[in-house]
């Protein structure tokens, strides 16, 4: 079976909620990127617990919606961008949360080409197309050396860039 990166999830998140509200099969499996600790819960104390604590009933509504935009802002993503103005905006992204122009990657590159939904080697012409817009990459340390010139390439948008 093929298998891709579909997101990462920040510390104290939750995983295939989905599928244990619904009683379903899970439809991914996950892999921690550095050292974790993950608590697993078994599906029918959640479930339970659904019908007799109404603010725990409300925490899983607002994850399921955050997934939900989550999910629909990276469809529009993927369908309305080129790979290099995906990569491009994920660098802007990236860089406004450090406030540096330069970014050490938390993972390989083969694993950013996968979040992005490319080829390790579309990631490479994607670099290569965001040189001219001041983007240098060596191994893990990309620097920004034009982010004006790199924002109008990548043109951001709030309705798929904007945090949830």
């Amino acid at each position: 079976m093929r298998t891709a990166f579909l997101q990462r999830f920040p510390p104290v998140g939750t995983f295939i909620l989905a599928a244990v509200l619904n009683a379903r099969i899970y439809l991914q499996s996950a892999r921690t990127l550095k050292k974790s600790q993950v608590l697993m819960i078994p599906a029918e104390k959640v479930r339970d617990a659904l019908g007799t604590d109404p603010a725990f009933t409300r925490a899983v509504v607002t994850e399921l919606a955050r997934g939900y935009r989550r999910a629909v802002k990276e469809v529009k993503g993927q369908k309305l961008r080129t790979g290099a103005e995906r990569l491009a905006n994920w660098l802007l992204q990236r860089a406004d949360g450090e406030g540096a122009d330069r970014i050490t990657l938390p993972f390989e590159k083969r694993v950013l080409s996968s979040l992005l939904g490319m080829t390790p080697e579309n990631l490479s012409r994607a670099f290569a197309v965001l040189k001219t817009h001041g983007v240098t990459s060596r191994g893990a340390v990309i620097t920004l050396a034009d982010r004006p010139a790199l924002a109008a390439f990548a043109r951001p948008d709030p309705l798929i860039d904007a945090p949830e």
